[in-house]
Formats: structure tokens, sequence, C-alpha cells
């Protein structure tokens, strides 16, 4: 098999897939060990039987719903490549709306704080735009610290601190911004039985309170480790920013805005972000 007679079949059969050709193209290129270019410069080029085998077996797990990033161990973030597994959230593009955000509050010596870090993606994302910054990534689930460190080794960002912790309880000193992207999904939400949130964690999806449990401690309990004029900076559900502003407020934060995402995401709707002007 060729490799564009390859992808025609694999688009096809992906066809209940919103991004078949993409899908099909990443994972191609991943069982070819090359880059999605190499699909286009080498079209005409043929598959080895064993290539063509782990192609149909991947094609066959993304039809069953597998996230492309779970097939792969891999998801791109601000242009890094992030080792992804089934522990924690998969990072998404719209989240990079936070690390733009968080970067306008910073100066390069800042001290950031990201709260359910996950892959680690915005931390060390962060992190690569301020060598000189002082971060660190916390997360309840040791799987998802363990997967964080492995980014920060992987991504050579040895200087940004990862340890376990329950939101604020295993963390000591104040940062001028903190930065989260917690659970906001209210359990019932019925887009959690479609896409890629089917094979991700609960526990980072959804929150008690129609999703607000979550950003209602985190909000609460910023003000004792944030400086004086620091920012909190918040991704939630496209219809809670009044809510979230509300609960900042409430805990004495002033300049709070709300701030729509790049488009809509894998659940069907949009995302928004909080924050401190």
């Amino acid at each position: 098999m060729r490799i564009d007679d390859a992808l025609v079949w694999a688009e096809y059969t992906l066809v209940r897939s919103d991004s078949a050709l993409l899908d099909a193209q990443v994972l191609l290129a991943y069982v070819l060990d090359k880059p999605t270019i190499y699909l286009m410069t080498w079209p005409e080029r043929d598959l080895t039987a064993q290539q063509k085998t782990d192609f149909e077996q991947l094609i066959e797990q993304r039809l069953n719903g597998q996230p492309v990033a779970h097939l792969t161990g891999e998801r791109e973030f601000w242009s890094l490549p992030f080792k992804v597994n089934a522990s924690t959230l998969i990072p998404r593009p719209d989240t990079e709306l936070l690390v733009e955000l968080a970067l306008d509050k910073t100066s390069p010596n800042a001290h950031i704080l990201d709260l359910g870090t996950g892959t680690g993606a915005v931390i060390l994302a962060l992190a690569s735009e301020l060598p000189n910054a002082t971060c660190m990534g916390v997360d309840y689930s040791a799987d998802a610290v363990s997967l964080a460190c492995e980014n920060r080794k992987k991504l050579g960002f040895n200087q940004v601190i990862i340890k376990q912790s329950n939101w604020f309880d295993n963390v000591q000193n104040r940062f001028d911004v903190i930065v989260s992207n917690p659970p906001y999904i209210d359990p019932l939400d019925s887009h959690l039985k479609s896409g890629d949130v089917r094979f991700e964690p609960l526990s980072a999806l959804t929150a008690k309170e129609s999703g607000l449990a979550d950003i209602r401690l985190i909000c609460e309990q910023a003000k004792d480790y944030l400086t004086a004029g620091g920012s909190l900076l918040l991704e939630h559900g496209y219809d809670q920013g009044q809510s979230v502003q509300k609960i900042m407020q409430d805990n004495g934060f002033v300049d709070v805005q709300t701030k729509q995402d790049y488009g809509q995401n894998d659940r069907g709707y949009f995302r928004s972000f909080t924050f401190v002007a």
C-alpha cells in the first residue's frame, strides 16, 4: 500500500471524525517515524507489511474513540512536544491562551505557580519563555506529577519545581502569578460521553457545584499565596464567566476580566479565561 492510498483509506474509514485526514496523517507519520511533511513529499512510497499492519491497528483504535495523543503518546503544546497518557488531560491548543495571559502579567524574574499542572504543559511552556523565572507546578495525582517530571526532563527545564499537592496544601511562599486549568465541568454534562474526554480522568474534568467547587476553593485560598498586586488566571467553561467573576470579587479580587478562547473545543463549546487585570 502506498502512502497516499493509505491516507485515502484511513480518511474514509474515520469518516465520523471531524479531523479524519489530520488524524490519519499524524498516525501514519508516527508509524513511519517521519514528520507529516514526509507524507506529502513522498506519497508514492510503499509501506512495509509491518507498517501497514501497525497503521491499520491504530486506525481501528482511533475508530473506537481512542485519542490520537494516547495512540502516539505525544501532543504538541506551545510548539513543544509533551508526553501524554491516560493519567491526566491532553493539552488543548486553547489553553495556550492561558500561557499568553500569564506572560502578559509577568516579569522576567517572576515567581509563578501552576495549580493542577497535569502534563506540566502550562508551567513548562512558561519556563521556555521565562528562563529566569521561578516556576512551580503542583498536582494532586502522583501519576500526573510523574508525567510532568518526565516532560520537564525531556524538555530540559530542570529548574522548574514539580511536586505533589492538593491545590495549596503543599505550597509555601508567595507568587506573582498563579495559573490554573482546574476541573470545571458539571458531572452531569452530556459532553462527557463524547470525544476524547471519555478517555481522560474524570477527576481532572469535573467538579461539584456545577463545576465551580474547585474554582471557588482556589479563589478563596489564592489570596494567601499571591504577592501584592499579583494575578490569578483561571480557565473555565464557556458559560461560567459571570459566576467566576463573582467568586473572585467576593474574595477581594479587583479588575477582574473574562476573555474568550481561540475557538470551539472538543466538547462543542467555548472555554473562557477569567483573570485579574
